[in-house]
């Protein structure tokens, strides 16, 4: 799925949604290395929902830790939509939190798994469902990981909001 919205969701209120929903989140991070966590343990009162990630920045750690199977990684490489949504249904499962998020992709300098530099995948497994996002960022390294982090809390508020009765965000 591509995806296109007109303003993008932040900790604060990613963590305000899971909190009324009485829901909680868990993270697992190749691409963006840890900063998605930071960016919702930055928020006063997070571990009211959040509780807590992966790093797993090599692939033996995706399928040791997150239960990502090697012939997945085989058959479509890490970066893609199919390990995003592997990493998150495997975080959530370890975790048992309500949601996860999961990042994956090329934030640069070079190519990798034959993929430009800005190909970045977001997982999310919600309750009833798991999905990808597929993105095309621009910038440096930096700029990759900080708006993936935005754009993985605006697909979750979406998927929230869905749940509960709110409107979600344009996927495509």
């Amino acid at each position: 799925m591509r995806r296109r919205t007109s303003r993008k969701a932040d900790a604060t209120e990613a963590l305000a949604l899971l909190g009324a929903a009485g829901a909680t989140l868990a993270t697992a991070e190749s691409l963006t290395g840890g900063r998605l966590a930071a960016t919702v343990t930055a928020v006063p009162g997070a571990s009211a929902s959040y509780l807590g990630g992966f790093v797993t920045y090599a692939t033996e750690l995706k399928e040791s830790m997150l239960g990502v199977p090697p012939a997945l990684v085989e058959r479509y490489g890490v970066i893609s939509g199919e390990c995003a949504r592997a990493m998150a249904a495997g975080c959530r499962d370890a975790t048992g939190a309500t949601y996860a998020l999961a990042t994956t992709g090329v934030a640069g300098p070079d190519l990798q798994e034959g993929k430009p530099v800005g190909t970045v995948f977001v997982g999310l497994a919600g309750p009833d469902d798991v999905t990808a996002l597929s993105l095309e960022l621009v910038g440096d390294r930096h700029q990759i990981q900080e708006r993936a982090c935005r754009e993985a809390l605006s697909a979750l508020c979406g998927m929230v909001r869905g749940i509960s009765g709110g409107e979600q965000p344009p996927l495509r």
